[in-house]
């Protein structure tokens, strides 16, 4: 069997597949973002119980818990399990590991086939905050994180198998044929002095360090206040996309699509901006 090389011509005329992360407080208009893509062509992976925002969408949607509970599974397995099924084995894991040939095959009993997901070519999670829970409850139960000398829970090796676990599940949904928008809970902290902080909701900080390194764009949705040629105040709603822009928001992207900080609150105008620019090139 002899390697394929791509050409670069054959390259640029496939459409990109896109990985966005998105970020915002409660109450921001993360999961209403859905609403702003094809529903013909989006698939809504559901952790939040939060579709009612979505109720004027015709998307699909899939809800994981009760998913994973029709199954006898736990809702991070679920997880795991669509996320194998969309991108299939991975050829270097061992037979015991959560992407091998094995594990593969067993999600395809549970899930399905990978055909069944062939109509969707944008898979949107909500929430990122959510599956790092429940990828943490896992791993609290697993025994495999039980301390040989005290035969109790090792917090360590439950926060370090934890890290790895949500930093595979991210890469293989990353390397998946479609495109992928995660959103997450954002928090804010504010020290001694005054000065805020803001940073992914995701327990523990392997998988928050390792966002930037997995999504082509992090934007932060968020509210901002601007100013009236009388001086007069108004507040509008904007996706920072800038990296170490001025309002400390976690951003950053890939490519020349955006020359500002904020962009408008539209998922469908930012992806087809992207796009645009990737075409122009």
């Amino acid at each position: 069997m002899a390697i394929t090389f791509i050409t670069a011509e054959e390259r640029l005329a496939q459409e990109p597949k896109i990985n966005i992360a998105i970020f915002g407080k409660a109450g921001v208009g993360k999961t209403f973002q859905a609403t702003k893509l094809n529903p013909e062509t989006t698939l809504f992976l559901d952790g939040e119980a939060g579709t009612l925002t979505l109720e004027s969408w015709g998307g699909t949607t899939i809800d994981l818990r009760k998913e994973a509970t029709k199954a006898g599974v736990h809702p991070w397995e679920m997880a795991q399990m669509i996320a194998l099924v969309l991108g299939g084995p991975d050829p270097a894991a061992a037979a015991d590991a959560p992407y091998s040939k094995e594990a593969h095959a067993k999600a395809v009993e549970i899930v399905g086939p990978y055909n069944q997901f062939d109509k969707f070519d944008t898979i949107f999670v909500d929430s990122l905050t959510v599956v790092s829970r429940w990828s943490f409850a896992f791993q609290e139960q697993s025994p495999d994180n039980i301390s040989a000398k005290t035969g109790k829970l090792d917090g360590f090796a439950v926060y370090g198998a934890h890290g790895h676990q949500m930093i595979a599940w991210l890469t293989h949904l990353q390397h998946q044929p479609k495109s992928i928008i995660v959103v997450g809970v954002l928090d804010e902290s504010e020290d001694d002095f005054g000065r805020k902080t803001f940073s992914p909701q995701i327990i523990g900080g392997m998988a928050k360090n390792a966002l930037p390194g997995i999504f082509d764009v992090v934007m932060t949705l968020a509210n901002f206040e601007g100013k009236k040629e009388d001086g007069s105040s108004f507040s509008y709603r904007a996706f920072c996309v800038a990296n170490n822009n001025k309002y400390g928001y976690p951003a950053k992207h890939r490519g020349s699509a955006f020359g500002n900080e904020l962009e408008q609150p539209d998922l469908g105008f930012i992806i087809e901006k992207i796009r645009a620019a990737q075409a122009q090139k």
